[in-house]
Order: structure tokens, then sequence, then C-alpha cells
């Protein structure tokens, strides 16, 4: 019996396709010796660019798709009519179970489409949220939804929240994580109309720790571990968590070389401000999965590079070991 996880993985999907997505999945492969990936995508582009690796070829393989599905085509018309593109067949591949998880860089849309269309929802989840990590000072939260559903309503946060909350236990390993709403003010009685509905229910489940409401300047200090919101407000936190963040190392990096005296400091700190810098770089926590579905789905940035690509094929194994879609669906099953 092959106690690999088996991971698909669209390489034709990405601004730095296949080149970054190859050279990923090596590493995975060459990192852990309890991973098998199926590379999906023009054989005879893959089988060239693999040749210029050395890797375990029985945990390494290449399945032809001869065709792409590309950021401006329609996501469900392009599912639909490209059998043999590369996202299709390698959901495909979960469906049969011949794969456990899928990684992907492109498309966000026919991500999203195909994975409720071929992998399909766990019998109970109303709506699969994207589901990113982020740091922050004490480690990492989980945004949730951060693309998938941005005309939420109460009941798919609460999914939201109970599912986020059996990721962050299972797979990060925090004991009754923290779950909080995004909100405008900590009060209670604050908020749109859907945070307004949203609250007492969240107040009144008993499956989670909810702490009630986070403001945004909040959640890069920690202030909950599960950060429940809606596709459209995740997402605007998320990009404007990424600029920000590459705008402050830009600026740090440009005052430190800007006099002989700071680049000397620069030179003594380097070590200690290259491992902090590093803690915050979101390409080391992987991708986004796409919770709630009956295997793992796990989108990453469209501009993702080779360590990202491997971090996310990395994080499929724990996801896998720890039976996360099983827990989640005893978990929904119970409402």
């Amino acid at each position: 019996m092959d106690k690999n996880v088996k991971v698909a993985v669209d390489a034709m999907g990405g601004d730095n396709a296949p080149g970054q997505i190859v050279k990923g999945t090596v590493e995975a492969v060459n990192e852990r010796d309890d991973i098998k990936v199926l590379l999906v995508g023009k054989e005879a582009i893959l089988n060239a660019e693999l040749n210029n690796y050395s890797y375990d070829k029985k945990r390494l393989i290449v399945v032809n798709a001869e065709d792409v599905i590309n950021n401006d085509e329609a996501p469900v018309m392009a599912i639909r009519r490209k059998k043999d593109s590369s996202i299709v067949v390698a959901l495909n591949l979960v469906k049969s179970g011949e794969a456990d998880a899928f990684v992907s860089a492109g498309s966000t849309g026919a991500v999203l489409v195909g994975g409720q269309f071929i992998v399909g929802r766990i019998k109970g989840v109303e709506r699969p949220p994207l589901a990113p990590l982020i740091p922050t000072m004490n480690g990492v939260s989980l945004l949730i939804d951060c693309g998938a559903n941005v005309d939420a309503r109460p009941t798919h946060l609460v999914q939201f929240a109970k599912m986020g909350s059996v990721y962050m236990e299972h797979v990060i390993g925090i004991k009754n994580p923290r779950v909080a709403i995004v909100n405008i003010g900590a009060e209670e009685e604050k908020g749109n109309m859907l945070v307004k509905e949203t609250f007492p229910l969240l107040k009144n489940c008993n499956e989670i720790n909810f702490i009630g409401s986070i403001e945004a300047r909040e959640i890069p200090n920690g202030g909950a571990d599960v950060i429940v919101c809606e596709a459209f407000v995740g997402n605007v936190i998320l990009k404007l968590y990424e600029g920000l963040g590459g705008a402050l190392i830009g600026k740090i990096k440009t005052g430190l070389m800007s006099t002989v005296r700071s680049k000397i400091g620069a030179f003594l700190c380097k070590p200690a401000l290259k491992e902090t810098l590093k803690s915050f770089d979101a390409s080391e926590y992987g991708g986004a999965p796409l919770l709630g579905l009956n295997g793992l789905v796990v989108k990453t940035h469209g501009n993702s590079k080779n360590i990202e690509i491997k971090n996310s094929i990395v994080q499929c194994i724990t996801f896998t070991e720890q039976q996360i879609n099983e827990k989640i669906r005893m978990n929904i099953q119970e409402e």
C-alpha cells in the first residue's frame, strides 16, 4: 500500500509556469520522502524542465494535459469546455482518488469552480471558503474567506468559523483557537447588516471559541486565530497586508543602505533581520486551502515562485494525515 500523500500539481497555471512550478515540485519531493507528486501539464515541456534536476522518478510522475485555462477565460465555461486542461485533469485525479490533494497557481475562478463542480462539496457545506494563513506577531492566523464568496450569508460565516477552527487546531496545532469576526469596532452593536446578523449566531455557537469582533489593526498583532469575514472584505485585507508588507520591507532595505554607518549596522544585524522578515513572508506558509470539499484543493498566488509551490505541496501532508475533511464533515453534520 502506498503510504505517500499524493498531490496533483497544476504545472501550467500561474505567471511563472512551468519553470517555478517544476522547481518547487522537485524541491518538495527531495525534501520529503512521504509525498508523491503527479505533475500535470504538457508532457514534452515538463520533461524538458525536469531534465535540469535530480529527483526520485518513482515519486514525481508527469501526467499529460495538452490544454491550459487562462486567467481571462470565464471559469464555468472553461471548466466545461477544456476537459484536457491541466486544472481539470488534476482535479479529476482528486475526484477519482488517484490524488489526495490539488495545488495550483492558475486561474482562481477556475480553481474555485472546478473544486466545487468536480471534487464536490462535503454534504452540508453551503459555501467552501478560501482560507490563507497570514503572519502575525504571535505566529499565524487564518483569514476566512479571502476570495470565494463575496455575497455570503450569516449561516455561511458560521460554517467558515467552524471549518477554520478545525483547520487551526489540527493542522497548525492551536488548541481551542480564538475566533473573531472582522468589524469596524469592538462593540457588539457595530457593523453592517451581515456582521450584526452573524455576531449572535457566532456568540451562541458552542463548537467554537468566539471572542467577539476584531478591528483590522488588531489582525497583525495576532488578536485572533481565526478571522471570519466575507470574501470582499477578506480579499481587501489580504491584498493590503501583502502590499504594505512589501512596501515596509523595501523602505527598511533602502534605509539600511542610505549611509556608510547604516550599511555597517545592516551587515551586523543581517542574520537576525533576515530571520525576522522571513516570518512575515506569506510564501513561507503555502497556499490557501478551499475548505469544505471532498478533497483538498489549494490555491497559491498567481505569481508564486518555487518556495511557495514547495510549501503549498508540503502543507498537503499534514492536512491529509490529520483527516481534516473528515473532521469538517463530522462538525458540519452535527448542526
